[in-house]
């Protein structure tokens, strides 16, 4: 009867670290991804206004110089880059850029044309998540709620515990 138990016991572990695990993995985030020609390389492709966005492109071929602009931050120029075939450019996300999606189009002669999307975000955010059990600066509350919970459990144990009789206690 005891194995039953325990076997039950470590399914729903089991069962409690895959869920969890699932919950959390790259794919549920794949939302609001880079998108556009795979022969663009914007980094960062998230970036946040006043920061400094790079783009890279072989779609240029042998030429040497190409054209650039983005919505958020205007024209700029790709010039010979790191490796043989890469032209590369940059430009400056002006404060007060909303946060979204914004277009970068970039040419070369003679008629090659790619696009793609960067995403400009509010930066790193700061302060606790509000996650429904009332304001999140409301610790002791939520610290006090949490203890007697706990209290509770071990006390509702303890006393499941004596109930039992002698020979039936594991």
């Amino acid at each position: 009867m005891r194995i039953k138990c325990a076997g039950a016991g470590i399914g729903i572990g089991i069962g409690f670290v895959l869920g969890t695990v699932g919950l959390s993995s790259p794919a549920a985030a794949a939302t609001n991804e880079p998108t556009g020609d795979p022969g663009m390389h914007i980094s960062p492709s998230h970036a946040t206004p006043g920061s400094t966005v790079t783009v890279s492109t072989r779609a240029c071929g042998s030429e040497i110089y190409g054209k650039g602009e983005s919505e958020a931050g205007g024209k700029f120029h790709l010039l010979p880059g790191d490796g043989e075939g890469v032209l590369t450019g940059e430009f400056k996300v002006p404060d007060g850029t909303a946060a979204g999606g914004y277009t970068i189009t970039l040419k070369c002669p003679p008629r090659v044309k790619i696009t793609g999307t960067h995403w400009v975000g509010t930066g790193n955010p700061s302060g606790a998540v509000d996650a429904g059990f009332g304001a999140a600066n409301d610790k002791g509350t939520q610290l006090a709620l949490g203890t007697v919970l706990l209290a509770g459990a071990a006390v509702g144990g303890a006393i499941k515990m004596r109930r039992r009789p002698v020979g039936a206690r594991v």
